[in-house]
């Protein structure tokens, strides 16, 4: 037993991912499953994620005071990198016609733009980075993402259906709840409850075993949208690969502007590089190409198997 629970405390992430596509490949595929449960399941999946990551959220955020949160040289560093490959890849959409090649760019401009993950907060801090200037970032390039993108979307794909005010109130309502609500309670309850507070803080630890649940849930959904999005074989490994690249260049650019800025390439390496894919996923289908969407559940995957990994040779070398 105590083998079995140290497998799952070092390849937690893995063994969620490889949970959430099963149980998806089982929904669609099986008969009566498909027809008589997968319906109100994902249903229910849909209401309880946000849940979870709120909780998650919530979980982590008492461990950070409002005097925690502040600008750093490396948080300018990494916004600006996401701002200039975001638009630099939208002015060359509009020097190439509607094809396969335009889609593939579509895609990297999300995966660059893609604000970084609530929860990079809980990977952050099991590796040893910082907490507090990951929750930092967060807010940023959330707000950051919600001027910009609203400005840039029109010039890939002009549509008079909404204006600049529309598509931010989108983006905010999408994004801003989850991340905003959780911070607000448990900084109330610190300064109001301190007893609560205190006994809150010794449990949140719990948010990365939140964040294990929630990301089976994730990768069901994006497994999802993976199987119904119509994609050929040939351009869903070309996604593939373009999805790998931009893992792999914010995670290591992320990483080498941490080193050599303040010495700390954990936070800088988590905070470009790990993604609220779900986000990713929904201004794909709603503004973008639809099939760009595919790229956002390709990104969880990736990204979470490079988390695993982080997270294994961390507890291993401190063994």
């Amino acid at each position: 037993m105590g083998r079995i629970i140290q497998f799952l405390k070092d390849w937690m992430l893995p063994v969620a991912i490889a949970a959430g596509i099963l149980i998806c490949l089982a929904m669609n595929c099986i008969g009566w499953l498909d027809a008589k449960v997968e319906p109100s399941f994902t249903g229910v999946v849909k209401d309880l994620q946000p849940v979870l990551v709120a909780l998650m959220l919530f979980l982590q955020f008492n461990k950070i005071s409002p005097t925690d949160l502040r600008m750093k040289r490396w948080h300018l560093w990494l916004l600006m990198f996401q701002t200039a490959i975001f638009i630099a890849l939208a002015f060359v959409t509009t020097m190439i016609p509607v094809s396969n090649p335009r889609i593939l760019i579509e895609c990297a401009m999300l995966c660059f733009v893609c604000p970084t993950a609530a929860a990079a907060g809980v990977i952050t801090d099991k590796l040893g980075g910082s907490l507090s200037e990951t929750v930092t970032y967060v807010v940023l390039i959330n707000i950051l993402a919600a001027i910009v993108i609203p400005l840039v979307i029109p010039i890939v794909h002009p549509s008079g259906d909404s204006t600049f005010f529309v598509r931010f109130a989108a983006i905010c309502m999408r994004v801003f709840p989850l991340l905003v609500f959780p911070l607000l309670l448990a900084w109330f309850i610190r300064y109001t409850m301190k007893r609560l507070h205190e006994k809150l803080v010794k449990y949140a630890g719990w948010a990365f075993y939140v964040w294990g649940v929630t990301l089976c849930l994730s990768i069901y959904l994006a497994t999802g949208a993976l199987l119904k999005s119509g994609v050929s074989f040939w351009m869903f490994l070309m996604i593939c690969l373009v999805s790998i690249i931009c893992t792999f260049i914010q995670f290591k650019f992320g990483r080498w502007t941490g080193r050599r800025i303040n010495k700390d390439p954990i936070t800088a390496g988590q905070a470009l590089g790990q993604k609220n894919t779900g986000f990713l996923i929904w201004l794909g289908y709603s503004w973008m190409t639809p099939v760009t969407s595919v790229a956002g559940g390709l990104y969880s995957i990736w990204q979470n198997l490079f988390n695993a990994l982080e997270l294994y040779n961390q507890r291993h070398h401190k063994g």
